[in-house]
């Protein structure tokens, strides 16, 4: 494993980080995919063994199920928690509270993160997306005052404008030290804004859907069980990415490895990128994202991989 500082923070990360979203109580209503303790179970030991030490979860996923399965994880596995790097999100509403970025719901919000995880304290607190109702300046001053109560380390934050972003940055007391934003092949639309003012302020970028919710490790016309049922990633792509994929496919077949190999090699070839968010179900998934640490794509590679692009409407802000 390889490890890096999150942007130009002192915060030190493993360069993949273990998305936790795939892991619930499918009971709780979240989806029919979701892994519930032991099925999850397998992908933190190889997560652990891998040297994978930065995983990332939010209040929202599975109603606050994910949070809690994590935090047990973190007991069983970890000789300290001083070992796992965690990260969380606030906004989404979830059963009981309403969601928000205000400091009432920040406030709430922390507190229930820290009882589900089982601990003190979380390494990186981000908000999950912008919150159109709240002024920023609360927003942000909760979120200086949670971190000056010990209860979080460094903030981030995740998709929304550039522009928001950057008037966020600017006016928080505390800064936030990274961005996880939708960027993968079939979106680079972060490329024309976001990641520009991400390589500015010196903040890391952490891709989340770098698979594209699976269309990147597979060919354009399989399924899968969550691609079926996933309402969402159905929002995201559509038909005319297939072109991108059959690049993905040519290039990957050249080299004799998995095309998951090849998008994630692609994604950590950019320069703003620190972690790419795997969501392992398969403790496969996990191999194929470390060994794409080692596979450094040529030019005529990457070229190849980018030339059926073109310019898409921004999505997964919602």
């Amino acid at each position: 494993m390889d490890y890096t500082h999150l942007g130009t923070s002192g915060l030190k990360v493993s360069r993949i980080a273990l998305g936790c979203m795939s892991f619930g109580d499918t009971s709780r209503g979240f989806s029919e995919w979701a892994l519930d303790d032991d099925a999850a179970a397998p992908m933190f030991r190889q997560a652990v063994e891998l040297g994978i030490t930065f995983w990332d979860t939010a209040n929202a996923y599975s109603d606050g199920h994910s949070e809690e399965i994590v935090g047990r994880a973190i007991k069983e596995l970890a000789t300290s928690r001083d070992e796992i790097v965690l990260a969380t999100k606030v906004f989404m509403p979830i059963t009981g509270t309403p969601g928000g970025l205000s400091r009432k719901a920040i406030m709430n919000a922390i507190d229930a993160s820290l009882t589900r995880l089982g601990t003190d304290y979380i390494d990186l607190y981000q908000i999950h997306r912008w919150d159109p109702h709240t002024p920023v300046e609360e927003t942000m001053e909760a979120l200086h005052d949670v971190v000056k109560a010990g209860k979080v380390r460094y903030l981030g934050a995740s998709s929304m404008w550039a522009w928001q972003f950057s008037k966020a940055q600017y006016t928080g007391r505390t800064r936030f030290v990274s961005m996880q934003n939708h960027y993968n092949l079939l979106n680079r639309e972060e490329e024309r804004e976001m990641l520009p003012l991400c390589a500015d302020q010196g903040v890391g970028v952490l891709p989340w859907s770098p698979l594209a919710r699976g269309r990147l490790a597979r060919p354009w016309d399989s399924t899968t069980t969550r691609s079926e049922s996933d309402v969402f990633g159905k929002t995201l792509y559509d038909d005319s990415d297939a072109s991108i994929v059959a690049a993905l496919a040519k290039v990957a077949a050249g080299r004799g490895v998995p095309m998951a190999q090849v998008a994630i090699a692609w994604l950590l070839s950019r320069p703003t990128v620190t972690s790419p968010i795997i969501g392992a179900t398969k403790v496969a998934h996990l191999e194929d994202a470390v060994a794409a640490l080692a596979l450094e794509l040529s030019d005529e590679e990457i070229s190849a991989l980018e030339a059926p692009y073109t310019p898409r409407p921004v999505s997964g802000f919602a």
